[in-house]
């Protein structure tokens, strides 16, 4: 049984289409991206899977139960971070933990202490003093604190500097390898790539592309630059070699160009033919395939298509 199930999910608001037939699943122990830029139905996607909106259409469970009907039971099971976190202003950040820690069960003060230290977080002042960033830690340490057995994160890093984003991944990585499942709902690639097993794709509230990183990174192209002493014209007559360039450098010519990966063995035997004297092939990277989808279209849409 998958800990999160969505099969053809439907949401509107008004005429405004925020899910359309959106399949998404999480094995137990799998760490999903969920990637899509604001407006592309993430949002919408997770408020459904919480309870917090009634689906028009379609189906979402979370470990085989309906969020709508029994969300009380389900939320002992799970843990949310939002990317925009308010605080109720007159607690401390330390109370406001505890108070959340305990709705999930009972509190673990060890593990609270521990990952209050990595995240650097002053428990003891009121959360009305708090910046976003160290509001954000609060629902981090209130959430990791935690025995869930999934973890739902939305944007979970906005306004964490890069040493408390490296904590975070550190510590997302920790709960992989106890076989948690987590859902990391993004707009920064290079989050996803260090931690996830799958990505998902979202535009226009449907999933575009789906699979292991691995096999995404199949359906793009690595950039190639070679160097070699004369160029006889042979790489650009293989198929497969796109977007070829040509320079004069000091040693010889400089070849860039794209690389289908079909054609990797072709164009490594002309490049040993020219005598190649300096070779870097870069693999192509998620945000290659995101930009695949979204190219110059990445604009964010109005709150409500969210």
């Amino acid at each position: 049984m998958n800990t999160i199930d969505i099969q053809g999910l439907d949401k509107s608001f008004g005429s405004v289409k925020a899910l359309d037939g959106l399949d998404l699943t999480v094995s137990p122990g799998e760490v999903r991206g969920f990637l899509g830029p604001n407006g592309a139905g993430k949002s919408t996607t997770i408020r459904v899977l919480l309870g917090l909106l009634h689906a028009d259409a379609g189906t979402a469970r979370l470990f085989g139960g309906d969020p709508w009907a029994t969300p009380v039971a389900l939320h002992r099971r799970l843990a949310y971070v939002p990317g925009d976190v308010a605080l109720w202003p007159n607690l401390t950040g330390g109370e406001a933990i505890d108070y959340l820690s305990r709705l999930r069960g009972t509190p673990n003060p060890q593990r609270k202490k521990e990952l209050l230290e990595r995240f650097e977080l002053d428990p003891t002042k009121k959360a009305r003093t708090y910046s976003k960033g160290n509001r954000q830690k609060v629902a981090l340490v209130a959430a990791f604190s935690s025995d869930a057995e999934l973890f739902i994160l939305d944007e979970p890093t906005s306004g964490l500097d890069p040493l408390m984003e490296a904590v975070f991944t550190e510590h997302v990585r920790d709960l992989k390898a106890q076989g948690t499942s987590i859902l990391l709902s993004s707009h920064i690639l290079s989050e996803v790539e260090k931690v996830c097993d799958t990505v998902t794709i979202i535009r226009a509230g449907r999933a575009v592309e789906s699979g292991t990183l691995s096999s995404l990174r199949r359906l793009t192209r690595s950039r190639v630059v070679a160097v070699v002493p004369t160029d006889d014209g042979s790489v650009a007559a293989i198929e497969g070699v796109h977007d070829l360039g040509v320079e004069n450098v000091d040693g010889g010519i400089r070849l860039s160009f794209d690389l289908d990966d079909a054609a990797t063995g072709e164009v490594l035997r002309a490049l040993g033919r020219l005598g190649v004297t300096s070779l870097v092939s870069t693999p192509p990277s998620l945000e290659d395939l995101f930009l695949r989808h979204y190219g110059d279209e990445i604009t964010p849409l109005e709150e409500a298509s969210r």
